[in-house]
């Protein structure tokens, strides 16, 4: 890492296209080796490369290890997630790890095919990703609006992680609680579920765009295009009765959609050894009224009553913001190596 103050840091590592369009860094500092394991982070909305803080660290952290850091771009990185959807990202992950256990193959010539070791970690909306890429069928069905899925076999993964795992539908809802004019944000998003309701897409398969001026009163990234079809996703209206593909994490959602969920994950087969949880002990993305001991536990219990294994270093990171931005990263890093090398 390098240090510049007029133009900010740089970081060494290679830059690799893992499928048409779609890169990977690869935190791979010149005094490291051919690594047989890999960790791959996936960011939440509008993140990217270097947005979330604590990512460089870890990658520093597992320099004497034998896991290297990819921190991946998807067709949803940065501005991209209000016309992407859960299905698209997990695919785009799947054809990372196999790019990646490819990779590695080929740095380490005669050496057994399943020696090397891939861990999915999610931060935020890259939670659901997670979740949504253990416990979804495989390969995924066809759906109503398909915005080009391939329905690849996604491959399995050796450990999984979800930091931050916050329900973006209760962090809309408490963006309306809490606004200084709740009645007219809550006109707003009224319109705007009617609206993305009405016409989630058009006759000839193409999205709506919602209006940003008022998709951001909502909380919502302001400077982003958010389609009437994400936007029910995140928001998702129903809920909990009818909880939409994103909404995996809200507090008052049912047994029943935890058993849909975290329960499937052991018998899908996808996930190979246990699933590390942190959720930050101060997320200012978390309403105030979310129990997050009681809630994990719920996980932990659907989890592990579908056959899957809760990791031991699972818990809530004390005095920890929703990104790590500073307190807390150290237990964070700590939990996430040690996870690592426990597989």
């Amino acid at each position: 890492m390098a240090l510049n103050a007029d133009r900010g840091v740089s970081y060494r590592g290679v830059l690799h296209e893992y499928a048409p369009r779609l890169v990977a860094f690869e935190f791979a500092p010149p005094s490291s080796v051919n690594k047989p394991n890999s960790l791959i982070f996936v960011g939440g909305l509008t993140d990217g490369f270097c947005t979330v803080p604590y990512v460089s660290k870890l990658a520093e952290a597992l320099e004497p290890t034998e896991w290297s850091l990819f921190s991946i771009l998807l067709s949803s990185s940065y501005n991209g997630f209000g016309v992407a959807s859960l299905d698209k990202d997990v695919e785009e992950i799947g054809h990372c790890v196999r790019y990646i256990r490819d990779l590695k193959a080929s740095r380490q010539p005669g050496a057994p095919t399943n020696c090397a070791k891939i861990v999915v970690m999610g931060h935020s909306t890259g939670s659901q990703d997670v979740l949504h890429y253990l416990h979804s069928p495989n390969p995924l069905p066809k759906p109503e609006f398909d915005i080009g899925l391939s329905h690849l076999v996604r491959p399995e993964v050796d450990g999984a992680i979800m930091q931050a795992p916050v329900s973006d539908r209760e962090a809309v809802l408490a963006t309306m609680k809490f606004a200084k004019n709740p009645n007219e944000v809550r006109g707003v998003y009224d319109q705007l579920i009617n609206s993305a309701k009405t016409l989630p897409w058009t006759a000839d398969g193409k999205d709506t765009i919602l209006p940003m001026n008022m998709t951001a009163q909502l909380g919502l990234p302001g400077d982003a295009p958010l389609s009437a079809r994400r936007f029910l996703s995140l928001a998702s209206p129903d809920s909990p009765a009818n909880p939409s593909p994103d909404d995996l994490f809200s507090s008052d959602l049912s047994d029943k959609r935890h058993q849909d969920t975290f329960g499937v994950v052991g018998s899908r087969g996808i996930l190979q050894s246990n699933l590390l949880v942190l959720y930050s002990g101060s997320d200012e993305w978390c309403p105030a009224w979310v129990d997050k001991e009681k809630l994990m536990q719920r996980w932990r219990q659907a989890l592990e009553a579908g056959g899957a294994k809760w990791a031991e270093q699972s818990g809530i990171v004390p005095g920890a913001s929703h990104n790590v931005r500073d307190e807390g990263q150290k237990d964070l890093i700590d939990r996430v190596v040690g996870y690592l090398q426990s597989i």
